[in-house]
């Protein structure tokens, strides 16, 4: 591994400062457990009645807007690495959270570092060692193999493993940001990494100027005080989310960086709400992305082609002139950014296992793969006796808390008591996402659409096989099914 990160950095002296100059700035910003639709700009009518998200819906109208962005997992460990790597969770071993990818896996900052790019990492923890916590033993192993410590860090030229945006710290984000663009020599590009908390769990009990009583909820949640309330509190935190991300681009533009610099926006995962994270439903994979360009990208542009988190490296490579690494699976979607011919990806691949928790329930312990093309989501459940938990609402939460005691007295709608208590629940879900986009009417088996569920079982088997998984293919599941 130390070899091959020495011989990247000798591709550093083919770089000149006067190429270099003309190359981007790149800023990728993650917000935390944000899905499509909760910005304004995404048509959220919360956001947009209440004005939550001006200015995250200002930048949307300076840069293309994805519509059917997916991150590679519902998680926020292996997603992130997925988007430095380019790679799947599942190929580069990292489905288990939060495993580091394993040694020798090149990131887009190594490659961008090894072309004359100056690369930092600030904000929000990006997970790309691992836990904010193991046990010593470990830790020790992380250090040992280069995933974590002094020779992991020595890959950045800034490298702050986690600050916080939440709260009071919230007033801090401007200073944190340009004391991060101080230390870039004036001599060379950057590509900065800075993570955001919100809207991720825990929030508090503020959600001033939002009615719980006069939101409305998305169509397959019940209809109870407590799920409202607890909505409200997320929003607060989307709110939140707007500020700083004000905050981070008022500062970029008073340093005149705002022309050549080249940001992404994105979620990291599904929202920490109901059949969200954690899942492989769209609000589990589905979340914003907006590319601003300046002088490239056709501002107020919106796409509703395939994206997928793996999709970022090769695509800020190729928009700094460097050739992604040859293990890298994403596909370069830059001449669709410049309005160029681009075909794009005919499905997107998605995957669950551990997520931290018990391993009883899915909310800490699940097995499933999915396969997304522009009208179906194609689930594959290999635990299916695992009883359904939302991640990060299992313990104390109000709203899960509701309920499941409604589940108790008998008073969920027969739809609620199928989508959140089912058991088992079903090996294979099929889900037409344009006449049922809150995924509720599961098609799998129905005879209907028998050839689009074949078609997309054998592509998630070909993916699985291509990315050695360890999960018994899709297509062994069914021959039991049959022999069953």
């Amino acid at each position: 591994m130390k070899t091959f990160f020495a011989n990247m950095m000798v591709i550093t002296q083919l770089f000149t400062v006067s190429v270099m100059a003309e190359r981007p700035n790149i800023l990728l910003v993650l917000s935390d457990d944000h899905s499509v639709p909760h910005l304004g700009a995404y048509g959220d009518v919360n956001c947009t009645r209440l004005n939550l998200t001006p200015n995250l819906d200002d930048f949307a109208e300076q840069s293309m807007r994805f519509t059917r962005a997916y991150t590679a997992a519902p998680q926020c460990a292996p997603s992130r690495i997925s988007i430095f790597a380019g790679r799947s969770p599942v190929g580069i071993s990292s489905t288990r959270f939060a495993q580091p990818a394993r040694p020798g896996t090149p990131f887009v900052t190594d490659l961008l570092r090894a072309a004359g790019y100056w690369v930092g990492l600030d904000g929000r923890h990006q997970h790309l060692d691992g836990q904010n916590k193991d046990a010593p033993h470990v830790t020790e192993t992380l250090e040992q193999l280069g995933m974590r410590g002094p020779l992991f860090e020595s890959r950045f030229d800034h490298f702050v493993r986690g600050a916080k945006t939440k709260g009071e710290y919230l007033k801090n984000v401007p200073g944190m940001f340009g004391a991060v663009l101080d230390e870039v020599p004036a001599d060379k590009p950057f590509f900065l990494y800075f993570g955001f908390n919100q809207p991720h769990r825990k929030w508090g009990d503020d959600h001033e100027g939002i009615d719980p009583a006069e939101l409305k909820l998305p169509g397959d949640w019940p209809d109870l005080p407590e799920v409202r309330l607890d909505y409200s509190r997320y929003l607060a935190e989307v709110r939140d989310l707007d500020i700083g991300f004000g905050m981070i681009m008022k500062v970029l533009a008073e340093r005149g960086l705002d022309k050549n610099t080249l940001v992404f926006f994105m979620g990291d995962n599904g929202e920490a709400l109901l059949r969200g994270k954690g899942t492989l439903f769209s609000r589990g994979l589905n979340v914003p992305l907006m590319v601003r360009w300046p002088g490239k990208v056709q501002p107020g542009s919106v796409s509703d082609v395939l994206i997928s988190g793996i999709d970022l490296a090769p695509t800020m490579l190729s928009a700094a002139g460097v050739a992604p690494d040859e293990g890298m699976t994403g596909q370069d979607f830059k001449p669709l950014l410049l309005d160029q011919a681009f075909e794009g990806q005919e499905q997107i691949f998605g995957e669950r296992s551990w997520h931290f928790g018990p391993i009883t329930r899915t909310d800490g312990f699940d097995l499933s793969r999915s396969v997304v093309t522009k009208r179906y989501n194609f689930i594959y459940n290999g635990i299916p006796e695992r009883s359904y938990t939302p991640v990060d609402m299992a313990k104390k939460n109000v709203a899960w808390e509701a309920i499941k005691a409604a589940h108790q007295e008998g008073h969920l709608e027969g739809v609620h008591e199928r989508i959140f208590f089912q058991n088992p629940r079903p090996i294979f879900e099929l889900y037409d996402l344009e006449k049922d986009p809150f995924e509720l009417n599961n098609l799998a088996g129905q005879a209907a659409v028998a050839d689009v569920e074949v078609a997309m079982r054998e592509k998630l088997d070909c993916w699985m096989v291509r990315e050695g998984d360890y999960m018994p293919l899709p297509a062994h599941a069914f021959k039991n099914m049959e022999r069953d």
